[in-house]
């Protein structure tokens, strides 16, 4: 038998960690590892146009299935092309080992054709990136790689020069036992102590969720009847929290509706659960606040803390729920209840006159009639802009649906290379990607990848013919708009050149139509809805706050809009409060 070269041995330990598929682009120094995926029947080679597309679909693939996923780039400028979508996977959370193949070992520091230094170009984007010098170093430098990814929940990156790649595996390979599920963390009994007083004196608490509460519904849902809390949401907690919630008051931040501004503001204590929440101009200075998170580092970089809780949500409700004395008072509950109806009341109405007959057509109306057509389980993918706010405001979650999206890095063209790798995960399962017109014309080389791998995945564009969130961020800053204006072909036609199903949608009949073909149809379908451009709704008056970056004063009428089925549930919850 022959000898493993340093290649093989490395796919060996990727198909071990549990890595189904490498995606990337080949080229001279990654061809000895595509080599070895070819001939090992564990993994597969998935051939991107773009490398960008690679690092985003192997982090929509780790989001979706929570087991490592993989990309590679050859050497230069192969690697760096996969850094934007790195630095969405690191700051998702998601686990992703990426190989930058490099340049022979021996011509590193002397200029070489396509010279750079992968090892500290990605330092910035990963929690390991290291180089291997020698084939002795490659079966544990890969390991600890691999278990810093899983175990931080993150990318890692390891820079493999193709000569070294090429050579004989060393004779003495240990097999190292690889990580690759996370532990659950529980708080000290100290820190419980202190929250449980805390709780127990507070006359009104308010939760605020994030992606941290993945997994943990059905805990949060019982602390929150215990002790008769509102339960607010950001963007990321969305799909974890939203749903089955009898406590739910909305979300806040840039895209915030209903009455979380209003719950975290108007409570004594503020319990914030698994949320990293970036906009502290949102959050309260005058009140309580305590900080539940599995990463000690996230405590209290976004507010003051009265107390940081070191856990996994889950774990921690477990010890404290418990513990707490329930509350009987529903009366700051039943009012932030009624605040959040009232305020969905308020915004839907401009959204419900005449929409199937206005042209072009409302975006708020597309979205909700692909939120009321779309599977149970579909997985939503989104462009970062106003896609974000259509998505924030009108999918509706209910624990088997996904909704994935560069919502902590905000990168344009995201959401078509995120349904690839969703898509690869469960043939079978619906994947939608929600893109706008600027973010799937960025990255549309790789709608061809839909085509050649024959990915069910159905786009569906929403065309405005402009970068609609960078007009809204000029507008909300006094300034004229300039150079956000897309001049477009018809990208359903450009759809059926490429072999996939391609339709253009004008007018607001042929929709609901339009959407149920593309669903019917059994491989890659882009749906092509043009759409008004002048759905943006700006506040009466321009502040100081609002020209720095969308701050407090213009949190909740900057983006106000419909809210499709929220207002319902919203309206169901406030049916079930206690009358006097």
């Amino acid at each position: 038998m022959a000898k493993q070269n340093v290649a093989e041995q490395c796919v060996d330990i990727l198909v071990r960690a549990g890595v189904k598929r490498l995606y990337g682009v080949v080229g001279d120094s990654l061809n000895p590892v595509v080599d070895a995926v070819r001939r090992h029947d564990g993994i597969e080679w998935i051939h991107v146009r773009h490398e960008e597309t690679a690092a985003f679909a192997a982090g929509a693939e780790a989001q979706i299935t929570g087991r490592l996923g993989a990309c590679a780039g050859s050497s230069g400028p192969g690697n760096l092309h996969l850094i934007n979508g790195l630095y969405d996977a690191h700051r998702s959370m998601a686990p992703v080992l990426a190989i930058a193949s490099h340049i022979p070992s021996g011509e590193i520091g002397l200029g070489y054709f396509q010279e750079t230094h992968p090892d500290q170009l990605f330092r910035e984007c990963s929690h390991y990136s290291e180089l291997i010098s020698n084939a002795r170093q490659m079966p544990r430098l890969l390991q600890t790689a691999i278990q810093n990814a899983i175990g931080c929940s993150g990318v890692s990156v390891v820079a493999l020069p193709g000569d070294i790649a090429a050579q004989p595996a060393s004779a003495k390979t240990i097999e190292h036992a690889l990580v690759t599920s996370l532990p659950s963390v529980r708080p000290g009994d100290a820190e419980i102590d202190k929250l449980v007083r805390m709780i127990d004196e507070a006359d009104r608490v308010t939760l605020f969720c994030g992606s941290g509460t993945a997994g943990a519904h059905a805990e949060v849902m019982e602390f929150a009847e215990r002790i008769k809390s509102p339960v607010g949401h950001a963007l990321r907690g969305k799909e974890w929290i939203q749903y089955d919630n009898p406590f739910d008051v909305g979300m806040s931040g840039l895209l915030g509706y209903g009455a979380a501004y209003e719950a975290t503001h108007e409570c004594d204590l503020l319990i914030l659960l698994g949320t990293d929440f970036p906009y502290n101009a949102f959050l309260p200075d005058d009140v309580k606040i305590v900080q539940v998170d599995v990463r000690p580092e996230h405590l209290g970089r976004r507010s003051k803390l009265d107390l940081a809780v070191w856990g996994d949500v889950r774990e921690t409700l477990r010890c404290l729920t418990p513990r707490v004395r329930a509350k009987s008072d529903r009366r700051f509950l039943d009012k932030m209840l009624k605040k959040h109806a009232d305020a969905l009341e308020g915004v839907v109405k401009a959204y419900t006159r005449k929409v199937e007959k206005h042209m072009p057509i409302h975006p708020e109306y597309v979205a909700s009639v692909l939120d009321e057509l779309a599977d149970d389980d579909a997985v939503f993918t989104v462009d970062t802009g106003m896609c974000n706010v259509w998505a924030a405001r009108y999918l509706s979650p209910n624990g088997r649906r996904r909704i994935i999206g560069s919502f902590s890095h905000g990168s344009m063209a995201n959401a078509l290379p995120q349904a690839i790798g969703a898509q690869f995960t469960d043939r079978d399962r619906q994947v939608v990607s929600m893109s706008g017109d600027g973010g799937f014309s960025m990255l549309m080389g790789d709608f061809l990848t839909l085509v050649q791998y024959d990915l069910p995945v159905k786009v569906v564009l929403f065309n405005n013919s402009a970068l609609g969130m960078v007009e809204l961020e000029m507008l909300v800053a006094g300034l004229p708009s300039h150079g956000t204006t897309n001049v477009n072909p018809d990208f359903a036609a450009v759809a059926r050149a490429a072999g996939a199903y391609g339709v253009r949608v004008e007018k607001p009949k042929q929709l609901a139509g339009a959407l149920k073909d593309a669903f019917r149809h059994k491989g890659p379908a882009l749906v092509d809805v043009v759409t008004d451009p002048n759905a943006l709704s700006i506040p009466p008056k321009i502040s100081a706050e609002m020209v720095t970056g969308f701050a407090l004063s213009a949190s909740k009428i900057v983006l106000d809009g419909g809210v499709g089925r929220m207002l319902q549930m919203a309206r169901s919850n406030l049916r079930n409060v206690p009358r006097p």
